[in-house]
């Protein structure tokens, strides 16, 4: 492990503790869990600080500061979490393993953030949680973090994306925004203990209505979210080589 890596392990390590204890005392005042995301965007400000990683976010002007959305991208970097929670201006939750739930004070605080919890171990009870947060977020309206593809992309590419939680966005009628996570893999790879300093880029697309894929293949929808995912990380990688940075 490189001295880098190192002292983001030992910042991620104690700022996830003292702001996630901030967020346990603010849940019991802050039902809406607005407030927990606002500290969530400071803890993952500090991880990107640490690992002398700065960011630029490309395509807000699509977003509307009142609506809600579902944001989908590909996911090749550990990086692309704080990036995603860093860049993203609203209160964002994600479509979390239930294994996450057994991690101490981590696992409260997400729970108190309303973040929706599936068990992708079994199919059935995969499909029952995501029927709860249909309901929760009829409820409590927020945005969603989403990388359907599953898991970090080991070769960089971007893989098929699953359904289901584009699904879900298609049921509530929420609009989907593509998003593209450019650079991260250069800062730390999946498996690596390599981390190097860098610049990466947060890529949005215009949203789109899904109201437009309520009669459709849920599959079809994915692979057109997917290729707006790969588009928007095709013209970072132009617009790289014509800069040559």
């Amino acid at each position: 492990m490189t001295a880098r890596a190192f002292f983001v392990l030992i910042n991620l390590l104690f700022w996830t503790t003292v702001l996630g204890i901030l967020c346990l005392l603010v849940g019991l005042i802050d039902w809406s869990g607005k407030l927990i995301g606002f500290i969530a965007r400071i803890w993952a400000s500090i991880i990107l600080w640490s690992g002398g990683v700065s960011y630029r976010v490309i395509g807000r002007e699509f977003l509307e500061p009142k609506k809600h959305y579902f944001f989908a991208g590909n996911h090749e970097s550990a990086m692309d979490i704080p990036l995603s929670w860093a860049g993203i201006p609203y209160q964002l939750v994600s479509i979390a393993k239930i294994e996450l739930l057994k991690i101490p004070i981590m696992g409260w605080a997400m729970v108190l953030a309303k973040h929706i919890f599936v068990d992708r171990s079994n199919h059935k009870k995969a499909l029952e949680s995501l029927e709860l947060a249909k309901v929760s977020l009829q409820k409590h309206p927020r945005s969603i973090m989403l990388f359907p593809e599953g898991t970090r992309s080991i070769d960089g590419k971007i893989h098929q994306f699953k359904k289901g939680g584009l699904a879900l966005a298609v049921q509530l009628g929420m609009p989907v925004v593509p998003v593209a996570m450019c650079g991260t893999r250069d800062i730390v790879k999946k498996k690596s203990k390599r981390l190097n300093p860098g610049y990466v880029e947060l890529r949005f697309g215009e949203p789109i209505n899904t109201a437009e894929w309520e009669d459709k293949d849920p599959v079809e929808f994915a692979n057109y979210v997917r290729d707006r995912v790969i588009a928007l990380k095709q013209a970072w990688i132009e617009g790289k080589k014509s800069s040559n940075y």
